[in-house]
């Protein structure tokens, strides 16, 4: 899957779906000079009787300098849910503050709505829109034929499963001076009176198929900029096996997803991996570098139920 039930064992992190990081996007607004920043959590959330986890900070980091550490962070909370309803804060940090998992730095956005029903709740906030609920999955993939050794079922898994959508939308200069950017997305929630990281990632599809069940805990608690030369050697190993990469060709085709931040150049088109927009074949890509293009697809198109404005992802099922 994308970065679906990225815990041990093909589960959520904790067992609590609700600090699962499904996926993370980033393109270019249809409103020129604006950037869009999406994360998602929550697979196959219901339509009812669930919210965000009010004891979790969901981050969106962002590396304006290429080092691979966050310079600036977007950090979305929320409120114990009354009644099924729930309002949601967002701080902007930038510097250490970015590099720490709190939330803390300038509030944008403090006991906005959240939506969980068909209309989405949208906030305008100064140069930002922010809006957060129950949506539309995005992702798309032939689930069953991968698991099947890629003999193909034409159905699409993601087709009518919803998720928690938080999208962010500002303009350009707010995530970076420079057209360049990187971003991941990181969920982080209180236990024993400290908040300890449980999920991060950025690339779609990494989790699952280069991280052994052993170590996925301990992935999901790491900084990107430690990636490479941890996992550079075992997830060689992993192309080496699947595609018979050698090793020098396993290690050019890491170098796209390690460290595991997503990469933007905002002066050029997004399109997976520059950016990610809600569109993106990342699946057949996935299967592709794997096998070195063996399989170079899933025959699943993406959803027609995108907006085509804010907050673009399309309604709950």
């Amino acid at each position: 899957m994308s970065h679906h039930l990225s815990g041990p064992n093909l589960r959520s992190p904790d067992g609590d779906a609700r600090l699962d990081l499904t996926d993370l996007f980033a393109f270019a607004a249809p409103e020129p000079g604006r950037t869009v920043l999406i994360m998602n959590v929550n697979p196959v959330a219901p339509t009812g009787g669930q919210a965000f986890h009010p004891q979790a900070v969901y981050r969106i980091n962002v590396d304006t300098d290429g080092d691979n550490r966050a310079d600036l962070g977007f950090s979305f909370t929320f409120s114990e849910p009354v009644d099924g309803a729930q309002t949601m804060t967002v701080r902007r940090t930038t510097g250490e503050g970015a590099r720490g998992h709190e939330a803390t730095g300038e509030v944008l956005v403090s006991g906005a709505p959240v939506s969980f029903t068909g209309t989405p709740a949208v906030v305008e906030a100064g140069p930002y829109r922010v809006s957060a609920g129950l949506r539309s999955d995005p992702f798309f993939a032939d689930l069953d034929g991968i698991v099947a050794k890629f003999q193909w079922t034409g159905v699409d898994w993601g087709a009518d499963k919803n998720v928690f959508g938080i999208v962010l939308e500002g303009p350009d200069a707010e995530f970076g001076e420079a057209p360049q950017i990187g971003v991941w997305a990181r969920v982080s929630v209180r236990k024993d009176g400290g908040l300890v990281s449980v999920d991060r990632g950025a690339h779609p599809s990494l989790t699952a198929y280069f991280n052994a069940e052993d170590v996925k805990d301990a992935y999901n608690a790491g900084e990107p900029a430690e990636d490479w030369q941890t996992y550079r050697e075992p997830w060689t190993a992993v192309l080496q096996h699947f595609g018979e990469y050698t090793t020098e060709a396993a290690e050019a085709q890491l170098r796209v997803v390690l460290p595991d931040v997503l990469r933007y150049d905002r002066a050029r088109p997004a399109g997976y991996p520059n950016g990610r927009t809600l569109s993106d074949d990342v699946t057949s890509a996935r299967l592709s570098m794997l096998t070195d293009g063996k399989v170079p697809t899933d025959h699943i198109g993406p959803h027609t139920d995108l907006l085509p404005a804010f907050p673009y992802l399309g309604h709950p099922h």
